[in-house]
């Protein structure tokens, strides 16, 4: 009798643990489609948009291909994000197209990985510092792992559940950004410049800089005494009174030891785009070859893409917080909305 209840049992067994499987399975499925939507879209939009429009391609963001001439690198980003988007909307049964997407993908992988790596190297040689050291490879490099496990069963990927998977695509969408801010804008890029740009924050009525002002002109001030720049550009607009955000900066630095001459002022910068705009011939009388750029983490993914479009590289600094600033996680809501604008703008300015 023993032996007659055992495989029953066992068979019970098996039909209590193979639902469960079954659902972690589909949802693994789920979110490999969501990410292969938006990878493949945004790494398509990227590249063919770019072809149109110089500087719109920010490819860069997610995958590092500048170690092959641009005309592969281009072939290569959008035939793997061609393969991405058809397998998150209809995932490959045929062994052909398994193969195919495999292919693409396991070499996005490896290059995600050489990524992130390099990442490694830099942070470990003391070029760059950062309070968290997951590099955006690493969790790009994540999603084409999920990918490359569902292509590996045996069995066809489920085609069903497509809406689903949109949703994971939407929630990548709105947590991009994020991880931007997180990954990017929290990695201090300092190196020796020629000037260093800060953007403005609140200057109360009194005369007082906000919290988060403060803490822009501290940081740029160190950059000034540590030898790194000669110059502090300070860029803002109108004050809550009558002194203006550039001149609130210019007194704060002044009292931290920065000279009045090493300063300049900015005081047409009432957004990120303006100071971009007013920066670019003060760097030309300059001859700067190099340029800092001083803000809040979460903002310096935006900075750091207007200034790419402007033909210009600069090295982000993320002000170093006196404290956690209690509207952080509105800032940081504000800024998911603001990038996908500011990436947006030459697409929708060209259709206007």
């Amino acid at each position: 009798m023993k032996n007659l209840q055992t495989p029953t049992s066992n068979i019970q067994g098996n039909s209590n643990v193979q639902p469960s499987s079954g659902r972690t399975e589909a949802w693994v499925g789920i979110v490999a489609r969501g990410a292969a939507l938006f990878i493949g879209t945004f790494g398509l939009l990227n590249a063919v948009a770019g072809l149109a429009r110089a500087g719109f391609d920010v490819n860069l963001w997610w995958i590092d291909l500048r170690s092959f001439p641009s005309s592969v690198a281009a072939t290569f980003i959008i035939t793997a994000s061609v393969a991405l988007l058809a397998f998150g909307i209809m995932p490959p049964r045929s062994a052909w197209r398994r193969w195919i997407t495999a292919g693409v993908v396991g070499t996005l992988f490896a290059i995600a990985g050489a990524n992130a790596i390099t990442f490694y190297r830099l942070l470990l040689r003391g070029d760059i510092a950062t309070p968290v050291p997951i590099p955006l490879s690493l969790l790009v490099g994540a999603g084409l792992a999920l990918i490359l496990m569902r292509l590996a069963q045996e069995r066809g990927v489920e085609r069903r559940q497509f809406f689903p998977a949109l949703a994971v695509c939407v929630v990548c969408v709105l947590s991009f950004p994020v991880a931007e801010m997180l990954c990017f804008g929290k990695t201090d890029y300092r190196r020796p410049a020629d000037v260093a740009v800060v953007l403005g924050a609140r200057v109360y009525a009194d005369g007082r800089l906000s919290d988060a002002l403060a803490d822009r002109v501290r940081t740029a001030c160190n950059l000034y005494r540590d030898g790194l720049t000669r110059k502090l550009l300070f860029s803002g607009g109108p004050g809550d009174g009558r002194i203006k955000e550039a001149e609130g900066m210019r007194r704060m630095a002044i009292e931290l030891g920065v000279r009045s001459e090493d300063i300049i002022l900015d005081n047409a910068g009432v957004n990120t785009q303006a100071t971009v705009k007013n920066s670019l011939p003060i760097f030309k009388d300059l001859h700067a070859s190099r340029v800092l750029v001083v803000s809040h983490f979460y903002h310096l993914p935006r900075v750091k893409l207007a200034y790419q479009r402007a033909g210009v590289e600069v090295y982000t600094v993320p002000a170093k917080e006196s404290y956690l600033l209690r509207q952080m996680p509105f800032n940081m809501a504000r800024e998911v909305a603001a990038l996908w604008v500011y990436y947006l703008r030459p697409i929708c300015g060209s259709l206007a």
